[in-house]
Protein backbone atom coordinates (compact mmCIF):
# COMPACT_ATOMS: atom_id res chain seq x y z
CA UNK A 1 0.00 0.00 0.00
CA UNK A 2 1.30 3.50 -0.93
CA UNK A 3 0.94 6.73 0.78
CA UNK A 4 0.70 10.05 -1.01
CA UNK A 5 0.41 13.31 0.16
CA UNK A 6 -0.22 16.27 -1.37
CA UNK A 7 -0.87 19.99 -1.00
CA UNK A 8 -1.72 23.02 -3.21
CA UNK A 9 -2.69 26.24 -2.00
CA UNK A 10 -5.66 27.74 -4.20
CA UNK A 11 -6.58 31.53 -4.37
CA UNK A 12 -10.70 31.44 -3.78
CA UNK A 13 -12.20 31.11 0.23
CA UNK A 14 -12.54 27.53 1.73
CA UNK A 15 -16.25 27.54 0.92
CA UNK A 16 -15.63 27.86 -3.21
CA UNK A 17 -13.03 25.31 -2.77
CA UNK A 18 -14.85 22.83 -0.70
CA UNK A 19 -18.19 23.43 -2.94
CA UNK A 20 -16.55 22.44 -5.94
CA UNK A 21 -14.53 19.53 -4.16
CA UNK A 22 -17.71 18.06 -3.49
CA UNK A 23 -18.93 18.14 -7.40
CA UNK A 24 -17.77 14.55 -7.71
CA UNK A 25 -19.44 14.13 -11.22
CA UNK A 26 -16.64 17.22 -12.31
CA UNK A 27 -13.76 15.13 -11.36
CA UNK A 28 -12.99 14.16 -14.73
CA UNK A 29 -12.52 17.49 -15.93
CA UNK A 30 -9.58 17.39 -13.67
CA UNK A 31 -8.50 13.80 -12.52
CA UNK A 32 -6.48 11.99 -14.96
CA UNK A 33 -7.71 8.95 -15.82
CA UNK A 34 -11.01 9.84 -14.66
CA UNK A 35 -13.85 9.02 -17.08
CA UNK A 36 -16.36 9.52 -15.05
CA UNK A 37 -18.00 9.41 -11.51
CA UNK A 38 -21.29 9.20 -10.95
CA UNK A 39 -23.15 10.31 -7.33
CA UNK A 40 -25.19 7.42 -6.42
CA UNK A 41 -26.48 8.24 -2.86
CA UNK A 42 -25.37 10.94 -0.71
CA UNK A 43 -22.34 8.89 0.79
CA UNK A 44 -21.95 6.41 -2.63
CA UNK A 45 -20.11 7.15 -5.80
CA UNK A 46 -19.40 5.02 -8.70
CA UNK A 47 -15.97 5.60 -10.84
CA UNK A 48 -15.05 4.65 -14.06
CA UNK A 49 -11.30 5.38 -14.39
CA UNK A 50 -8.54 4.18 -16.90
CA UNK A 51 -5.19 3.62 -16.10
CA UNK A 52 -2.56 2.10 -18.36
CA UNK A 53 -4.75 1.24 -21.29
CA UNK A 54 -6.67 -0.60 -18.68
CA UNK A 55 -10.63 0.65 -17.67
CA UNK A 56 -11.36 -0.18 -14.15
CA UNK A 57 -15.20 0.05 -12.22
CA UNK A 58 -15.28 0.23 -8.44
CA UNK A 59 -17.49 2.07 -6.04
CA UNK A 60 -16.42 4.64 -3.27
CA UNK A 61 -18.14 5.40 0.27
CA UNK A 62 -17.62 8.77 1.72
CA UNK A 63 -17.09 7.90 5.14
CA UNK A 64 -17.06 11.24 6.90
CA UNK A 65 -17.61 14.44 5.56
CA UNK A 66 -17.92 17.93 7.42
CA UNK A 67 -18.66 21.30 5.25
CA UNK A 68 -15.47 23.73 4.52
CA UNK A 69 -13.19 21.09 6.43
CA UNK A 70 -12.75 17.17 5.15
CA UNK A 71 -14.29 14.54 3.18
CA UNK A 72 -13.09 11.05 3.62
CA UNK A 73 -13.71 8.23 1.55
CA UNK A 74 -12.77 4.83 0.86
CA UNK A 75 -13.01 2.14 -1.93
CA UNK A 76 -16.12 -0.44 -1.34
CA UNK A 77 -14.64 -2.47 -4.52
CA UNK A 78 -12.30 -2.88 -7.11
CA UNK A 79 -9.68 -0.85 -6.90
CA UNK A 80 -8.37 -0.23 -3.24
CA UNK A 81 -7.56 3.11 -1.77
CA UNK A 82 -9.25 5.20 0.99
CA UNK A 83 -8.17 8.55 1.37
CA UNK A 84 -8.99 11.89 3.00
CA UNK A 85 -9.09 15.58 1.76
CA UNK A 86 -9.09 19.05 4.41
CA UNK A 87 -9.53 22.44 3.98
CA UNK A 88 -7.94 25.16 5.84
CA UNK A 89 -8.45 28.90 5.78
CA UNK A 90 -4.98 30.78 5.24
CA UNK A 91 -6.01 34.12 4.06
CA UNK A 92 -9.21 36.47 2.98
CA UNK A 93 -9.49 34.66 -0.14
CA UNK A 94 -6.89 31.62 0.00
CA UNK A 95 -7.30 28.09 1.39
CA UNK A 96 -4.83 25.48 1.57
CA UNK A 97 -6.20 21.60 0.36
CA UNK A 98 -3.99 19.09 1.91
CA UNK A 99 -4.89 15.29 0.17
CA UNK A 100 -3.87 12.09 1.82
CA UNK A 101 -4.19 8.73 0.48
CA UNK A 102 -3.41 5.19 0.27
CA UNK A 103 -3.54 3.39 -2.82
CA UNK A 104 -2.94 -0.57 -3.68
CA UNK A 105 -1.29 -0.42 -6.87
CA UNK A 106 -2.99 -3.75 -8.89
CA UNK A 107 -0.82 -5.82 -11.15
CA UNK A 108 2.90 -4.88 -12.66
CA UNK A 109 2.08 -2.05 -14.61
CA UNK A 110 0.78 -0.04 -11.95
CA UNK A 111 3.04 -1.18 -8.63
CA UNK A 112 5.90 -0.17 -11.39
CA UNK A 113 4.09 3.08 -12.35
CA UNK A 114 3.80 3.24 -8.54
CA UNK A 115 7.08 2.51 -7.57
CA UNK A 116 8.55 5.00 -10.15
CA UNK A 117 6.27 7.84 -8.61
CA UNK A 118 4.07 8.01 -11.24
CA UNK A 119 0.92 7.74 -9.02
CA UNK A 120 2.22 10.59 -7.20
CA UNK A 121 2.65 13.10 -9.85
CA UNK A 122 -0.57 12.27 -10.94
CA UNK A 123 -2.00 13.42 -7.87
CA UNK A 124 0.21 16.36 -7.86
CA UNK A 125 -1.33 17.06 -11.40
CA UNK A 126 -4.81 16.44 -10.45
CA UNK A 127 -4.58 19.04 -7.61
CA UNK A 128 -2.62 21.91 -10.07
CA UNK A 129 -5.36 21.24 -12.43
CA UNK A 130 -8.02 21.72 -9.80
CA UNK A 131 -6.54 25.05 -8.74
CA UNK A 132 -6.84 26.26 -12.23
CA UNK A 133 -10.43 25.18 -12.41
CA UNK A 134 -11.68 26.66 -9.68
CA UNK A 135 -9.47 29.88 -9.50
CA UNK A 136 -10.87 30.32 -13.47
CA UNK A 137 -14.62 30.22 -12.15
CA UNK A 138 -13.57 32.06 -9.03
CA UNK A 139 -15.95 32.65 -5.61
CA UNK A 140 -19.27 32.02 -6.50
CA UNK A 141 -18.54 29.65 -9.84
CA UNK A 142 -18.38 26.79 -8.31
CA UNK A 143 -20.87 24.11 -9.99
CA UNK A 144 -22.84 23.40 -7.24
CA UNK A 145 -22.44 22.36 -3.10
CA UNK A 146 -23.67 19.57 -0.99
CA UNK A 147 -23.69 21.19 2.61
CA UNK A 148 -24.82 18.09 4.26
CA UNK A 149 -22.67 16.07 6.70
CA UNK A 150 -21.46 12.58 7.45
CA UNK A 151 -19.91 11.22 10.48
CA UNK A 152 -18.60 7.74 11.03
CA UNK A 153 -21.19 6.67 12.14
CA UNK A 154 -24.01 7.17 9.82
CA UNK A 155 -21.97 5.08 6.89
CA UNK A 156 -21.97 1.94 8.95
Amino acid sequence: MSTIEESIDVAVPVRTAYDQWTQFEEFPRFMEGVDEVRQLDDTHTRWRTTIAGRTKEFDAEITEQTPDQRIAWNSQEGAEHAGVVTFHRTGEDQTRIMLQMDVEPEGLVEKTGDALGLTKRRVKGDLERFKQLVEERGPGGETGAWRGEVDQTSTH
